[in-house]
């Protein structure tokens, strides 16, 4: 143990510096939470789906929560069941073996139903897309209302693409209003 103290002592510490806050990242950040919160007046919530992605955009998606892009400070959460979610956040292209489960999870949502396609195995344009074991991207199974290309897209990308899926809900909410 001493010999590992001894070369921790002489080796020092071992890390990169940390990266500048880019302020227009931050102010549209902050952006977007105000709208969200005009928009919805309270927390949105999402149920992350991945259909057989090779978990990239997971990694982008997960990337949001960490302190920089502060997601949870956006008033934007991930919840464990589609009953309590606002909106399906889906990864990948849809594999045979998820497609019913996609589907369920789809129909557990309430009313109304948002669905967000992240990356382009989600869009169909994949390089899984063609396999035998996919039923194609996730507008082949589920009505989708956004489309977030890239492989992977940035954190920033996909909040993005979160935003216009609320902002399209609004838009019929507010044209169907009698």
């Amino acid at each position: 143990m001493w010999k590992i103290v001894r070369q921790i002592g002489r080796t020092g510490i071992r890390s990169e510096a940390p990266p500048d806050c880019d302020d227009l990242q931050r102010v549209e950040a902050e952006r977007i939470q105000r709208e969200l919160l005009a928009i919805l007046g309270r927390a949105l919530t999402i149920r992350e789906v991945d259909a057989g992605s090779c978990n990239g955009c997971e990694l982008e998606i997960n990337a949001l929560d960490n302190p920089y892009y502060n997601l949870e400070g956006l008033g934007i959460r991930f919840v464990a069941s589609p009953r309590h979610a606002d909106l399906l956040l889906v990864t990948g292209p849809v594999s045979r073996n998820m497609e019913l489960a996609l589907m369920r999870t789809y129909e557990a949502t309430p009313a109304p139903k948002l669905v967000v396609a992240v990356g382009d195995c989600g869009s169909g344009c994949g390089i899984f897309a063609t396999s035998y074991a996919t039923c194609g991207g996730v507008a082949s199974v589920l009505p989708v209302d956004v489309v977030v290309p890239g492989c992977p897209p940035a954190p920033l990308d996909i909040l993005r693409g979160i935003l216009t899926a609320v902002r399209r809900c609004r838009t019929v909410a507010v044209t169907k209003a009698p």
